[in-house]
């Protein structure tokens, strides 16, 4: 489990406490309306509801924060990447990458699902080396998506 704080040369990487919900629910919305705009306002409005109320509590989540805001964060389930988001105005600054190698070092293995509509994600998650095991519906959505892994296969 990583625990504790570290500095990047960007900002600061610590656990996520019960304060930063509504900041990590503002990254998770400002991102989603970009990377998941396909979905339609009212699942996106749902979401956002699930992601404070039952998602938040159960995960392990790490926060990467830039002068004191949270800005980037990632929330696990064990190997699951529930949830790996950065604010828009933050984007393409190597946040993303520095959470998933945050997280990678404690596990042997990550696996995530993400929309095949949702290119960037996906070529994000391919330079990071996850690659492709899977592929599903979304029953809420009916949108395809691709279950992908990084690290040893998993037993």
């Amino acid at each position: 489990m990583v625990r504790g704080n570290s500095r990047d040369a960007r900002g600061v990487i610590r656990t996520a406490r019960p304060g930063d919900a509504e900041a990590i629910v503002e990254v998770w919305d400002a991102a989603s309306r970009i990377a998941h705009g396909f979905l339609g306002e009212e699942f996106l409005a749902e979401e956002r509801d699930a992601v404070a109320e039952q998602w938040l509590p159960v995960a392990e989540t790490t926060v990467f924060e830039v002068d004191g805001r949270v800005v980037g964060f990632v929330s696990m389930v064990g190997n699951e990447v529930g949830g790996l988001f950065v604010h828009p105005e933050h984007q393409g600054r190597g946040i993303g990458r520095t959470l998933i190698d945050r997280v990678r070092t404690s596990r042997p293995s990550l696996e995530l699902d993400v929309f095949e509509a949702n290119t960037g994600a996906r070529r994000f998650y391919e330079s990071c080396g996850f690659v492709e095991v899977g592929r599903h519906r979304h029953e809420p959505t009916g949108q395809l998506e691709l279950r992908m892994r990084l690290g040893r296969p998993a037993p």
